[in-house]
């Protein structure tokens, strides 16, 4: 089962390498290319959707103890699909700022400056994020852990107390059968 996420893994890498790759291209271009290359970049994320709604569905057959593991990796994915699709947005929306500026005789140095500050706060909040992601999985990791220590402290316990009410039916027997031996004595 894991190697049917491990495939979905190896294809998750190669398209989002393929669409990075892509999106660095599309402000560069113009026209039908620009066009044609965002269509075909809108499809590809598209794939990876389904792709990502594919390795959930392997995640949910993966027996329980393994599954936190593919969990967080799952989740981690989906954190890099997010950025690829804000990337994209981020990248269509570069050419348009470019030809609103130039009909607009914005000065560029400023909206350039204005950029650089928003994706430098972009930037770190983005790291915070994960930040934040990380240390949530911890505690659902340590969760899972705790739930397991707990299932073995009860399957102990029932061991316990089954261990104790065999030894109080074996004393009580040894007590029976001594008490007829003592009664016959006297």
């Amino acid at each position: 089962m894991s190697s049917d996420f491990e495939a979905y893994e190896q294809d998750f890498g190669t398209l989002t390498a393929e669409i990075t790759n892509k999106i660095g291209r599309i402000p560069k271009l113009g026209g039908k290319e620009k066009t044609q290359l965002v269509l075909n970049v809108d499809k590809q994320l598209e794939e990876v959707r389904e792709l990502m709604e594919q390795m959930d569905l392997e995640v949910r057959e993966i027996p329980i103890q393994s599954r936190g593991m593919y969990q967080s990796r799952l989740k981690s994915y989906k954190g890099e699909m997010e950025k690829l699709e804000k990337d994209f947005k981020r990248s269509r929306i570069a050419y348009s700022d470019d030809v609103r500026n130039e009909l607009l005789g914005e000065d560029a140095g400023s909206s350039e400056s204005q950029r650089a500050h928003l994706l430098d706060n972009t930037e770190k909040l983005e790291r915070s994020s994960r930040r934040l992601e990380a240390g949530y999985q911890i505690a659902v990791e340590t969760e899972q852990v705790g739930q397991e220590i707990l299932a073995n402290l009860h399957s102990d316990r029932e061991k316990i107390q089954r261990s104790r009410d065999r030894v109080r039916t074996v004393a009580q027997t040894g007590r029976a059968e001594r008490a007829p031996a003592r009664g016959g004595a006297l």
